[in-house]
């Protein structure tokens, strides 16, 4: 046994090996299932499959070596026989509601959800005082989306122990509530996780449930840590700046943003919020930067673009609005957002043919904004198109019967 003990604690599979065959001559069935159990803590699943193998031959009819059996099987990846044998204890078995959650568990990592959960249930009915079972529907309801009925469960748990299966109910109430958008709940039960335990997720989901009750103080106090804790946790940074931002602190929004850009280069969301972060720091050039980062990423990122588009009709680049939007049309992307963009940059670069199909064509879309027909209405005018101009006037004064400018070219047409 000392030898058996001392070959796994050392990793040594050559002695391991070697031992066992004489192990399982001459050791006890308890002292056999003993390091089975151990060989399982270690990783050592083909040895302890063999251990309990050889317990099956002595004990076949005994349920829990079956279970156990299948469990290591199945961690092996060997399922169908690890199913085979779940399936062969028997209902009156004292061990049926654990042959019955190990079957939960194997119909839970194939997806069959509905399988697992009545399996979970089939347990829970012989067993309804059973508080393992109970945690067990729990983790599985939460897997599924159900959250109201996982925090249900959890609740209840929390007010017996605060650990289960070795998991932090707190922890996973926080997860639950965070999932089902109940951040003010989420928010309490993380903080009382971090007591336990301090970790990157943890001190990511207090910040994310702060920050969405506007307890932005608080995010950035746990952000702060976190990077502390972990400077390569990618989804802080973002996070972290948006904070800032919300606090009005738009240079250290943009700093902070940059940092992450550093650490992770290939998120487009990162150069986004720095494209939006430079135009709030009154660096146009930086934005245009980050936004062409952002779109060279992912050439249909509608919000950078729309961003970027927004600049350069700013800037008066208008060559440079209708070449990205070409550059678009060329891979066949056509998003009606832009067309107010792209029409006014073909009227100022007088190419009026086009410019005359976009506004036409965005028309619709856009018979509620202002902005829009006013730039459309003169444009016809300025084209000729008296009887279409007449339509878009009237619809302005729809909008606004009191604009007086809107009245004045009424009259025009009467």
């Amino acid at each position: 046994m000392e030898e058996m003990l001392q070959a796994i604690q050392n990793g040594d599979l050559a002695q391991i090996d070697t031992v066992l065959e004489t192990f399982l001559m001459h050791e006890s069935p308890a002292e056999q299932y003993e390091v089975a159990e151990i060989l399982m803590q270690y990783g050592y699943l083909n040895e302890a499959n063999r251990v309990f193998e050889h317990l099956s031959f002595i004990f076949p009819e005994e349920a829990q070596i079956i279970i156990d059996r299948a469990t290591v099987l199945m961690e092996m990846g060997d399922e169908d026989d690890a199913l085979e044998l779940l399936l062969s204890v028997t209902e009156d078995a004292p061990e049926y509601p654990q042959a019955l959650l190990v079957l939960a568990d194997y119909y839970q990592m194939q997806g069959l959800f509905e399988v697992a959960e009545k399996r979970i249930n089939d347990a829970i009915e012989l067993l309804p005082t059973e508080t393992l079972l109970q945690f067990a529907k729990a983790e599985l309801l939460f897997e599924t989306g159900r959250f109201s009925e996982a925090a249900r469960i959890y609740d209840e748990l929390y007010n017996i122990d605060k650990q289960f299966a070795g998991v932090s109910i707190a922890q996973r109430l926080a997860e639950v509530y965070r999932a089902g958008a109940g951040y003010e709940a989420a928010l309490q039960y993380y903080m009382e996780a971090l007591e336990e335990e301090v970790s990157p997720d943890l001190l990511f989901g207090s910040a994310y449930s702060a920050f969405q009750i506007q307890k932005y103080e608080t995010a950035v106090g746990q952000l702060e840590d976190l990077k502390e804790l972990d400077p390569d946790y990618f989804s802080a940074y973002l996070l972290l700046a948006e904070c800032y931002a919300m606090l009005e602190d738009n240079k250290r929004a943009y700093n902070t943003i940059k940092e992450g850009l550093k650490r992770d280069e290939y998120d487009k969301a990162l150069f986004l919020f720095s494209g939006k972060m430079a135009l709030k720091n009154s660096l146009p050039h930086e934005a245009i930067h980050y936004l062409q980062q952002a779109i060279a990423l992912d050439p249909e990122y509608m919000e950078a673009t729309l961003i970027l588009m927004s600049i350069y009709t700013e800037q008066e680049r208008y060559e440079d609005v209708i070449d990205l939007f070409e550059h678009l049309q060329r891979d066949d992307f056509d998003w009606t957002a832009l067309y107010p963009f792209v029409a006014e940059a073909y009227d100022k670069e007088e190419q009026f043919e086009k410019a005359y199909e976009i506004y036409n064509s965005a028309y619709n879309d856009f018979k509620e904004d202002v902005s829009f027909l006013e730039k459309y209405c003169y444009f016809l005018l300025e084209d000729g198109k008296q009887a279409e101009a007449h339509e878009v006037v009237k619809r302005l004064v729809d909008l606004q019967p009191t604009e007086q400018e809107w009245q004045n070219l009424l009259e025009r047409f009467i």
